[in-house]
């Protein structure tokens, strides 16, 4: 029976499995894991750690029997265990109170771990495959007239990404262990464990989620393969076909221990483990924070080990029993020897005073007492290169007063117990109270990098890496852009509308109330087209233009007739509005204009206001003859542009420009919500295509009073379920928060990309958002394209000094002295 092509490609890529497991046993079994281990220690004695039955190949050396399917691992007869990713918050930009709610719901955490759970924290900086890196940003051609933008657009990102260490890939890992009988009740125990975990993250605001067996043997690889070249390739399916272990996956080719005891090499890297040494009497939060900033590949573990708190207690008491019989001999001394008694050596007062204080703490004040293993190992590419980041690493600690230690004769043990697996063999704790644990605070601040349509924003104010992201995974995708003149808004619009153009099929619309978006639409071609609403323009809107998936209702008249109303709103409303009677005149008329339509939905058949106009003198009422005469002007008389059919063929082009700044004041508000409609229109007509409408707003505050106002807030709450992404432009901050109604959009905006702001909308912006004083001064007196991108919950300080020697620049800029230098 011949073979499909799917069970050819299965049974290839088993093979390669099978050749790359057997190659890494074969290489293990050749003796590169040996080290050192029969090398006695010149001191005497024995080197710690040193074993009868020392393994001989990587899989004998790592520390663990079985990982099952559900993530759940077994070390040994007894032990078993399970890690949780969690991801970062913004620590060390919040403000004091929050940061302190942080460290006090961190405390608790950590509280939760009793003596029967062991608690392993990895932190993995590790350099990653940078062509992997450089394709997540490309923008690949299509073989259109677009490829040159394409091309320089995708460089500029390739230069940024230079600037940073994108190549450094950063996670977060908390492995946790228990000691039971048998499988079944450890993953009772362990569920329920793994459940607390979840929730203790998800108080303190931060993300997590649970690895399963792939996950976590994906995990190892990575650890044990540094160079980030090697894929990792496994299937629970390969196992019995291959009759290999877990291990032979995930092995390196080779694992070997320098001679004298300080470094290994793995792989084709080296590295080395060290503890650190804590003599400070205060620890700092920006100790771990510091030593994840290095620009290097480290890992760092703390393995904590919770002691039984009556035990704890005993203990205590027990050297407090100590030191007052040391002060007692002293003092019998200091009698016989003819001196004052109270004079004892400094010591045991420092000692029996800090015993005292311990006592109360683990007593009434809510702490533990852990004991504490912090291990940093560091790999590296060629030797010098790793003796230089074990340098800078210890500068860190001794900028705390700590030291690193290098783990001479233990190289083995570190790099084991650096695994995410949970388990310490390094003998080496200090012990240390719930709050002094804490301090190693395991946030720092966050990165912003997502894959597949994420859009460039610029880079980290403090790492220099890329900010990539893709507004459509939020929530609620709609954004603010804000800032002063002259702070890039406009810049950073558009910079967002040539990503969006060049990298998705989506629809781009743009409210133009200053004419500024034109030259950029025009390099678009013939996917784009500039639209001019004015008195004097030939390009129609037809504001009575509806479309059948216009509402959710069955009858889409009912929206549209809000529509028409706030349109007559505006035009005979006055400071009272419409009156009850008026009100029901025009809801009538509309309904019975677009009649003939709904019959025959052709183009021919569609009402112009006209239309409306005619059905009003018709009406007996003397109010219909009022409206009529007050749309009179609007439709025979000087301002009636909005009187025709629609010649705008929308749908035929991706990016639409509306040009407002010609339409003067009779006419800025009501073309402002007849524009609004329109792109109501188009995307509602998109949605029924699966396609997604994005709506840019400049000089927002114009559409923040009155029926556009009121349009605004509802297109802020509607648009993301009909596949709309607005985002609105604007420097007057206040105009946002003028009301309850227009607070809204401000509510429902995931994404604000926030510029230098005035002094008076800075304490606003921080009262409404929670921005701390740090964070805040991101946004004053700041440089062009410089501030602060909230994306849901993170918040990021951003720069993006775009390439001024390029096209694009030319074409974004709005900077009237490098607009003039181009038209020269």
């Amino acid at each position: 029976m011949p073979k499909n092509k799917q069970q050819e490609a299965q049974e290839k890529r088993l093979q390669k499995n099978i050749r790359q497991a057997k190659k890494t046993r074969a290489d293990a079994k050749q003796g590169k894991t040996k080290s050192a281990r029969s090398k006695p220690s010149k001191k005497g004695g024995f080197f710690a750690g040193l074993k009868a039955d020392a393994p001989q190949t990587v899989q004998q050396s790592i520390p663990y029997r079985e990982m099952y399917r559900d993530g759940i691992c077994r070390l040994t007869d007894t032990l078993y265990t399970k890690t949780v990713q969690f991801f970062d918050i913004n620590y060390q930009l919040a403000q004091a109170d929050d940061k302190a709610q942080i460290f006090e719901g961190y405390c608790d955490f950590l509280n939760y771990f009793d003596a029967s759970i062991h608690v392993q924290l990895t932190f993995i900086n590790q350099r990653a495959n940078m062509q992997d890196f450089t394709r997540s940003i490309d923008i690949p051609p299509r073989g259109d007239e677009y490829d040159g933008i394409r091309k320089e657009y995708g460089d500029m990102l390739k230069n940024q990404l230079q600037k940073g260490n994108n190549g450094l890939t950063k996670r977060k890992y908390i492995t946790f262990g228990i000691e039971a009988d048998d499988l079944r009740t450890a993953k009772m125990r362990l569920e329920r464990i793994e459940t607390d975990v979840l929730a203790n993250f998800k108080t303190l605001g931060v993300q997590a989620r649970s690895l399963n067996g792939l996950e976590r043997l994906e995990l190892l690889h990575s650890q044990l393969h540094p160079d980030g070249q090697e894929k990792f390739h496994f299937q629970w399916s390969d196992l019995p076909k291959t009759g290999l272990s877990t291990k032979d996956f995930i092995s390196p080719s080779g694992l070997s221990f320098s001679k004298d005891g300080k470094t290994f090499r793995v792989g084709d890297h080296s590295g080395a483990v060290s503890f650190l040494q804590i003599l400070a009497p205060e620890l700092t939060d920006r100790l771990l924070a510091d030593l994840l900033d290095l620009n290097d590949a480290v890992t760092v573990n703390l393995h904590i080990q919770s002691i039984d708190q009556a035990q704890a207690i005993r203990n205590i008491k027990r050297k407090m029993s100590d030191l007052q019989k040391m002060t007692i001999e002293e003092q019998k001394k200091a009698v016989r020897s003819g001196y004052d008694m109270d004079i004892i050596p400094t010591d045991l007062a420092t000692y029996g005073e800090e015993a005292k204080n311990l006592l109360q703490d683990l007593q009434s004040r809510n702490e533990r007492m852990f004991l504490v293993t912090v291990l940093v190992e560091n790999i590296a590419a060629k030797r010098q290169k790793l003796f230089n980041d074990i340098f800078a690493a210890s500068g860190v600690a001794q900028k705390y007063n700590c030291a690193l230690k290098r783990l001479d004769y233990q190289q083995e043990q570190g790099l084991m117990s650096s695994l995410a697996l949970g388990t310490n063999q390094i003998e080496i704790e200090r012990g240390l109270t719930t709050s002094s644990t804490a301090i190693f605070v395991p946030f720092t601040t966050c990165e912003l990098f997502q894959e597949g349509e994420a859009l460039y924003y610029g880079l980290n104010a403090l790492s220099n890496n890329l900010i990539m992201a893709n507004r459509k995974t939020l929530k609620n995708p709609n954004g603010l852009f804000l800032g002063t003149p002259g702070s890039g808004k406009s810049f950073s619009a558009k910079r967002e509308i040539v990503n969006v153009f060049l990298l998705t099929e989506d629809d781009i619309i743009i409210a133009d109330p200053e004419n500024e978006y034109g030259p950029l639409v025009q390099q678009f071609g013939s996917q784009g087209q500039v639209i001019d609403i004015s008195p004097t323009s030939t390009n129609y809107i037809n504001p009575m233009d509806i479309n059948l998936d216009y509402s959710d209702d069955e009858n889409p008249i009912t929206l549209k007739s809000d529509f028409i109303l706030s349109l007559c709103d505006l035009i005979i409303g006055g400071k009272e509005g419409l009156s009850p009677i008026e009100r029901t005149i025009i809801d009538r008329c509309t309904r019975l204009v677009y009649r003939e339509y709904l019959q025959n939905p052709c183009p021919e058949n569609m009402p112009i206001l006209g239309d409306l106009y005619e059905l009003l003198l018709k009406q007996s009422e003397p109010e219909a003859q009022n409206i009529a005469t007050a749309l009179e002007i609007y439709v025979n008389g000087s301002l009636n542009v909005f009187n025709h059919r629609s010649n705008i063929q929308m749908d035929q082009h991706r990016v639409l420009c509306f040009q407002l700044k010609s339409l003067g004041k009779a006419l800025k508000e009501i073309g402002l919500l007849i524009m609004q409609d329109a792109v109501w229109n188009r995307v509602t007509a998109n949605r029924s295509k699966h396609k997604t409408t994005w709506f840019y707003i400049d000089e927002f505050h114009l559409l923040l009073k009155g029926q556009t106002g009121s349009f605004s807030v509802e297109i802020w709450k509607r648009f993301r379920k009909w596949g709309g992404i607005p985002s609105g432009l604007t420097q007057n901050v206040k105009d946002l928060l003028a009301s309850r109604e227009i607070e809204n959009i401000f509510e429902n905006s995931d994404f604000i990309y926030m510029l230098n702001q005035a002094q008076g909308d800075r304490q606003i912006l921080a009262k409404q958002l929670g921005i701390s004083p740090h964070q805040l001064s991101y946004v004053t007196h700041s440089g062009p394209g410089e501030g602060l991108l909230f994306f849901g919950n993170v918040i990021i300080p951003f720069v993006d000094h775009f390439p001024k020697d390029t096209l694009l620049y030319s074409v974004l800029t709005t900077r009237p002295d490098e607009v003039a230098g181009t038209k020269a």
